[in-house]
């Protein structure tokens, strides 16, 4: 099936880990013919990433930014567009936790944590990328959400919080942005063996549980996400937005 997406250019926030989301969402748009510039704290990760997209036969660029940070992500996003001339397509998928803890036990440095990179970090990218593609009356916006954003777990409440806020977000912007035919769309991942999960202190013991009570017995994988995001990134999609895709398996054993 053609996607399409010969000759877009997508900026994947948070593609420094070789084991991440971030870097199945890169090398599954880099498989379908787009440029990436992939975007990463993590700045040797990063250029790791650019560098096998471009044994597949693309152009990459590296770029290290905070996203938490409006200033490094305008300075990005203006770098990008120097060397690439646009950007059509935006993966919001940079993201932290500040570990699972109950909420009574929680302080104001680990909410602004979550909320921070995980909210405003998508914000600001959005913000940053938005007015080039309203000008072209062309792009597509997808954010990397969670599926502790629609299904509640304990001990995880400000990042859950974080999360659910990107998918209300998401919703009003596509409703916003439907006249320059931008879409916007999210993808809420469920558990999966990353990086993310070890940094966020997710107890070994919790994966193995997952691992039994879940029919197809795995956990998801970043080629899952990355799957999920070019089929959002594809002109295939062109009359979906607003919608938020689960990719998790729901059945349980009984």
């Amino acid at each position: 099936m053609d996607l399409s997406l010969k000759g877009k250019v997508a900026l994947v926030t948070g593609a420094g880990s070789q084991i991440g989301f971030g870097k199945g969402i890169a090398l599954a748009l880099a498989k379908e013919g787009c440029d990436i510039i992939v975007n990463d704290i993590n700045f040797e990760g990063a250029k790791q990433t650019a560098a096998e997209v471009e044994t597949l036969g693309r152009k990459a660029i590296a770029i290290k930014a905070d996203v938490s940070k409006s200033d490094e992500v305008n300075h990005m996003v203006a770098v990008a567009l120097e060397k690439f001339g646009k950007i059509d397509i935006l993966v919001n998928n940079a993201g932290v936790s500040s570990g699972m803890q109950p909420f009574v036990d929680t302080t104001e440095k680990d909410w602004d944590k979550d909320l921070n990179v995980d909210l405003k970090g998508t914000l600001y990218c959005t913000k940053a990328v938005l007015p080039q593609m309203i000008e072209r009356k062309s792009g597509k916006i997808i954010n990397i959400a969670s599926g502790v954003a629609v299904a509640a777990h304990p001990n995880v409440s400000t990042y859950a919080a974080a999360k659910a806020a990107i998918l209300m977000f998401s919703k009003s912007l596509a409703v916003e942005l439907a006249p320059s035919k931008i879409n916007v769309n999210v993808i809420t991942p469920g558990l999966a063996d990353t990086g993310f999960h070890s940094a966020a202190k997710v107890p070994p013991e919790f994966h193995e549980f997952v691992r039994s009570s879940v029919a197809a017995g795995k956990t998801i994988t970043p080629e899952d996400i990355g799957n999920a995001t070019a089929f959002f990134a594809s002109e295939i999609s062109r009359n979906i937005s607003g919608q938020v895709l689960n990719v998790w398996v729901e059945s349980f054993k009984g």
